[in-house]
């Protein structure tokens, strides 16, 4: 049986938060240069899934991971926890510790928007260079040998290409989550990461109305009112068939085992709404006290 896991990789936050879900046992992660590539190994086979961050505390959903999941990659999603993101500051070891002569950061566009606060109080004349994840940031800072070169990542980025710590924790805010789903053709083996059970069930809908639907979104959502699903988000994205044309990406805090969900679907798909099912799935979080 195929035990891999394809990630954005190595030493990126998608590689720390699925080793921390995968945690005894006998997965193997496999890192993958983009997002494209992390969802292609398991079209193609070559991984059992796919892992990808979906939404973070304060930058919201990751739109273009979202859109994969949706128009891309006919990958069911199968698992999601919620993982801390620590973000630092960190540079050569030749770097003389006058940071206002630090000229260039390199990070991911999302990690530089988690620490903007940071950066305009301390960096606020360096020249800001977004690459492709933080550990390519970590890299490319390791190879120009510059030491007025910085990079903002993951620590376990910073330890693999011989940088040294500056700043620990330099995100904005202390309670930064990102929440990743687990994508694949099959459900996953039950996990107990730091010996914990699943915490609740959820599932994830793709709400499609006619073109001539209207008040649809209140009639959707009257749906799930009465019978008091509860909905966690509720999100449009553009179909990308003609403009001005969108779906509802949905999350309910219920399993698709669930009589009243399955009720609920049948009353959208009943006045013309297509649904799409993109996973019913257990969810895990990150002990808090850990954060």
């Amino acid at each position: 049986m195929n035990r891999t896991v394809a990630v954005l990789g190595p030493s990126t936050y998608s590689e720390e938060a699925a080793a921390w879900l995968l945690q005894g046992t006998d997965w193997r992660l496999v890192p993958c240069k983009t997002i494209a590539d992390v969802f292609e190994s398991t079209l193609s086979g070559r991984t059992a899934f796919s892992v990808v961050p979906v939404e973070n505390t304060f930058e919201g959903s990751v739109s273009l991971h979202i859109d994969w999941l949706v128009n891309e990659a006919d990958l069911p999603i199968q698992t999601e926890w919620v993982y801390p993101i620590h973000v630092n500051l960190m540079s050569l070891p030749q770097f003389d510790g006058e940071w206002r002569r630090i000229r260039k950061v390199l990070s991911h566009q999302v990690a530089f928007a988690q620490c903007r606060r940071f950066l305009n109080e301390h960096l606020p004349e360096a020249e800001l260079e977004a690459v492709g994840s933080t550990a390519e940031g970590a890299r490319l800072v390791g190879e120009r040998g510059d030491p007025y070169t910085a990079a903002i990542g993951p620590a376990t980025a910073g330890a693999r290409y011989g940088l040294k710590l500056l700043a620990p924790a330099i995100q904005d805010h202390k309670n930064n989550f990102t929440r990743f789903v687990l994508a694949g053709k099959e459900p996953m083996d039950p996990l107990r990461p730091e010996g914990r059970g699943e915490q609740a069930r959820k599932t994830t809908l793709l709400l499609m109305p006619g073109e001539d639907f209207p008040g649809g979104l209140h009639q959707l959502l009257s749906a799930f009112a009465w019978r008091r699903l509860n909905l966690t988000k509720i999100e449009s994205r553009p179909t990308k068939r003609q403009l001005g044309t969108y779906y509802f990406y949905v999350d309910v805090d219920a399993s698709m085992e669930s009589v009243l969900l399955r009720g609920a679907v049948e009353e959208i798909r009943a006045v013309g709404c297509d649904v799409r099912v993109m996973g019913s799935y257990p969810t895990y979080g990150f002990p808090e006290e850990k954060a």
